[in-house]
């Protein structure tokens, strides 16, 4: 059971990983095609930040290796 809830979470640390890079990459063209840097200064309309998604993934993506390694600990020495 922790290997599937640990690659669960390396799935959707990665999923969060490639959307934090896809919000980055299509902030940054938004900025470059406007005349003006209005969003960017008020940053509005909000949107997910890019940053914390990242962080976020990471953060899974190492819980799910601690949990495989767990789930593989069992499997070895149970």
């Amino acid at each position: 059971m922790p290997i599937v809830v640990g690659s669960i979470f390396i799935l959707l640390g990665l999923v969060g990983i490639l959307w934090s890079r896809r919000e980055q990459k299509g902030y940054d063209y938004r900025l470059s095609t406007r005349t003006d840097l209005r969003e960017f200064l008020n940053h509005w309309p909000v949107r997910p930040q890019p940053g914390s998604l990242k962080v976020g993934g990471w953060i899974a993506v190492v819980v799910g290796l601690f949990l495989l390694l767990l789930g593989a600990a069992f499997l070895i020495w149970g």
